[in-house]
């Protein structure tokens, strides 16, 4: 559920400028540092402090473009020292044991992180991931395509909306949004509710023209008009048919907006954990944070990110608000039973005629 998008030029750029800054010199013998990572979070201006330290260190980067992908990746031995899930799947490379509690003592940022966020990172009591890059899913509306715009996650079912709406062709997310619809804790329950949940989901077949995959796809949709309402869309849907000149408008529903965030964790087999360190640590640097954030329409995790966003930003997101961080329905880490489970529900309603 992150954006993967690569911004070519200015890629080549930044990476001239530290290749010029390191003056050419020659990687230690057998030093390394393999970051899995999304495509497109590899930016020199995202660990330019890094780069300082260690001019020597160029990281070498192992994309994925799921976090399934990730997961299975890191499970199968794949050797890498960073890596950067979102945070309901952290639960699971904890379980697994495929990455190190973590000494925030060795991160100077660390206390500069906003503790909500922080906090998502613990388990039993220990840091396991250091949080970066935040988002909603909320609800995208073409204001200028319907009477009334929905003000809840239950307003999807509103028949109004019948045929103009695109859903996130997700089991999790579909299933969070139907439970908090119903006023369910989507983490806690039982058969009964899950079958409501699957029935609920049914219900809302008339109300959908398609589902969507991709960023990009639901952005058109929205664009052309095809759907006046985009659920489970993300920060960038707002801001890039708003920089075009759209009527848009992201909703805050009553249930509380959808919320990830996604961040970094060391290899319990990692042969460079100094240096993984010091590139964590680099990224929650709050330029470093802030250059991300701007370029992904994300929230920030370090606060003194904060003052560096583009504003427009900040007003729309709420990025500043702690209390909207502390209110925010974050998505919890799921068990595998709970993911299968989530999956096979939404696979059933698709199937539903």
């Amino acid at each position: 559920m992150k954006l993967n998008k690569i911004k070519n030029v200015v890629l080549l750029l930044l990476a001239a400028a530290v290749l010029a800054a390191c003056g050419g010199s020659a990687a230690a013998p057998n030093t390394q540092l393999i970051v899995l990572e999304w495509s497109g979070y590899e930016e020199p201006s995202y660990w330019e402090p890094f780069a300082l330290q260690h001019p020597e260190i160029a990281p070498e980067y192992s994309f994925f473009g799921e976090d399934a992908e990730a997961f299975s990746k890191a499970q199968s031995g794949f050797q890498f020292d960073v890596v950067h899930p979102c945070g309901s799947w952290w639960g699971l490379y904890v379980e697994a044991g495929l990455v190190q509690p973590l000494d925030v003592s060795r991160l100077s940022n660390f206390d500069k992180l906003f503790p909500t966020l922080a906090e998502h990172g613990q388990f039993d009591g220990k840091q396991y991931f250091i949080p970066w890059d935040w988002a909603y899913e909320s609800i995208t509306v073409r204001t200028d395509l319907v009477d009334e715009v929905p003000d809840s996650w239950a307003d999807l079912w509103d028949p109004q909306y019948a045929g103009q709406v695109a859903i996130f062709d997700s089991g999790e997310s579909t299933f969070l949004t139907a439970a908090y619809a119903l006023g369910y804790d989507p983490y806690n329950t039982t058969p009964e509710q899950q079958e409501a949940i699957k029935q609920h989901l049914i219900a809302l077949k008339p109300n959908l023209l398609t589902y969507w995959v991709d960023y990009t796809e639901i952005n058109q949709l929205l664009a052309a008009g095809d759907v006046a309402v985009g659920a489970n869309t993300w920060n960038d849907a707002w801001a890039t048919l708003a920089d075009e000149g759209y009527q848009v408008e992201y909703v805050n529903p009553k249930e509380g907006r959808i919320s990830y965030a996604c961040g970094f964790g060391i290899s319990a087999n990692s042969t460079n954990v100094d240096l993984a360190y010091d590139y964590i640590n680099a990224l929650i640097d709050a330029q470093s944070n802030a250059n991300m954030a701007n370029d992904f329409y994300y929230g920030a995790a370090n606060m003194e990110s904060v003052p560096l966003l583009d504003p427009d930003l900040v007003d729309v997101f709420q990025f500043d608000d702690p209390a909207v961080l502390a209110s925010s329905n974050f998505q919890h880490p799921l068990t595998q039973e709970q993911r299968q489970m989530m999956t096979t529900i939404w696979n059933e309603v698709k199937a539903e005629q």
